[in-house]
């Protein structure tokens, strides 16, 4: 890509430089910038990045896209590529949507959001179809307006991509699909993640249902035992809906399922044909996750050997059911990353089917649930108990309510356990940890539960 290409999808203003000087990779942290980069200053709450354009030249970028600098009383070396824009951040989506726009209308890409699952549900499908095509995926989550154009930057000799997308608000999903322009779109679930914005899951539903905005043809594919995505398919008749599913009647299906400690096992049903499959990481969410990726994997024309190779050889995404057995005979289930009532749920039932000798849950807040949030973290409590598990520890505002609800259904007092911040949780652990043991973290990300695995695996 050329600096005069970006100023064009962006709409700047060349402050000097060479408009036929080729850009590279595109960088948003100075720390990181490699020599030839292209810097785009970023003004966040508590930062503005376009004050750092100098500091990003002294590290090597070869030009810098920034906004709301002066250059006119800059002293400037005239070997500086400088574009100025009114925006970056609008600058990214510019520069974005340049780059899907020349992968062509047959670039095949796919589209993941969903309340719990996404990150997990697009590596799978990654795996999947780079069976038969060389494959972009999201990195992380970078599934945001900053963190989707920096992915889609990586486009270029690739044959498809699965892009995720995530959103606290209404309108968010509907600017990052117009950028990725999707021609298979995925919904994994309407669950009740931020929910205290949106106010209902009917809402929530409609959010995601942004994702049909940057379409050409509207192609989706949702889990049909999802109770609102199920009444969505049957009600609609606008849109291609592929459905996978285990309860409901669906063109994907996981049958004669065995959920073991470390895998899972299944007959994967695709329109009648039928074969075994393994997960490689337990629990029935990663069940869903793999038919959804079948199901994808059936409409971009793979065979069940390349469907079947893929789903066994994903691997996960660092802090999401990331399972670490330690010297002590004790197993950390790190499931970090972030927590919904829908994700919290999956992982109580997924610890309460391994055969520990204990199995203990360290569970913090949930954010972002507004008026819903009580009586949410109470549901985690009645979850905790009715999932039978041994020892609860709970850190976290919010997380008393779960402590409350856990009590309440019946787990003994002497066996829940509620502390003020992570050193005291991390504490209790060390001290208390027995050979055998199975120990489940499970919070926001705000939380930084994932400081407290990291110590305790040193």
């Amino acid at each position: 890509m050329k600096i005069k290409e970006i100023i064009q999808a962006t709409k700047g203003k060349l402050i000097q430089g060479d408009e036929e000087k080729e850009i590279q990779e595109f960088c948003k942290d100075t720390r990181t910038i490699k020599k030839g980069d292209t810097y785009i200053g970023i003004k966040g709450e508590n930062f503005d990045g376009n004050t750092l354009w100098k500091k990003a030249f002294e590290s090597g970028a070869e030009a810098v896209i920034i906004q709301g600098i002066d250059f006119s009383k800059e002293n400037l070396n005239k070997n500086q590529n400088i574009i100025e824009v009114k925006d970056t951040i609008q600058a990214l989506a510019d520069i974005a949507t340049y780059k899907r726009i020349s992968m062509g209308k047959n670039f095949k890409m796919v589209g993941v959001t969903g309340s719990v699952g996404k990150t997990s549900t697009k590596d799978i499908v990654a795996n999947v179809i780079s069976q038969k095509y060389k494959t972009l995926k999201t990195q992380g989550n970078n599934n945001n307006e900053i963190g989707l154009p920096f992915t889609m930057f990586n486009l270029k000799d690739q044959e498809a991509a699965v892009i995720e997308m995530g959103m606290n608000h209404f309108g968010e999903i509907s600017k990052l699909t117009k950028i990725a322009k999707p021609t298979i779109a995925v919904i994994t679930n309407i669950g009740t993640s931020h929910i205290g914005n949106l106010g209902s899951r009917e809402n929530i539903l409609k959010a995601k249902l942004e994702i049909l905005e940057g379409m050409d043809k509207k192609v989706l594919v949702i889990n049909n035992d999802n109770d609102l995505l199920h009444k969505y398919y049957m009600d609609n008749k606008d849109v291609e809906i592929h459905t996978y599913g285990i309860e409901n009647d669906s063109e994907v299906k996981a049958e004669d399922i065995v959920l073991n400690e470390n895998d899972s096992e299944f007959v994967c049903n695709i329109k009648g044909e039928k074969f075994k499959v393994k997960v490689p990481v337990g629990g029935i969410h990663f069940v869903y996750n793999a038919i959804c990726a079948a199901t994808v994997g059936m409409l971009m024309g793979l065979s069940k050997d390349q469907i079947k190779n893929g789903i066994e050889t994903f691997e996960l995404t660092k802090k999401r059911m990331d399972i670490t057995e330690l010297k002590n005979g004790v197993t950390i289930i790190n499931d970090s990353y972030n927590a919904s009532f829908e994700s919290m749920q999956a992982s109580l039932k997924y610890l309460q089917g391994l055969n520990s000798k204990r199995k203990i849950a360290v569970l913090g807040d949930m954010f972002e649930l507004g008026e819903y949030s009580k009586k949410l973290h109470e549901k985690v409590g009645t979850e905790v108990a009715k999932n039978k598990i041994d020892i609860l520890v709970c850190c976290g505002e919010n997380a008393k309510y779960i402590v409350e609800s856990a009590e309440k259904e019946g787990m003994k007092n002497e066996n829940v356990h509620y502390f003020e911040n992570r050193e005291q949780v991390e504490k209790f652990v060390k001290d208390n940890w027995q050979s055998g043991d199975s120990i489940l973290f499970k919070a926001s990300n705000g939380m930084k539960f994932f400081n407290i695995v990291e110590n305790l695996l040193k």
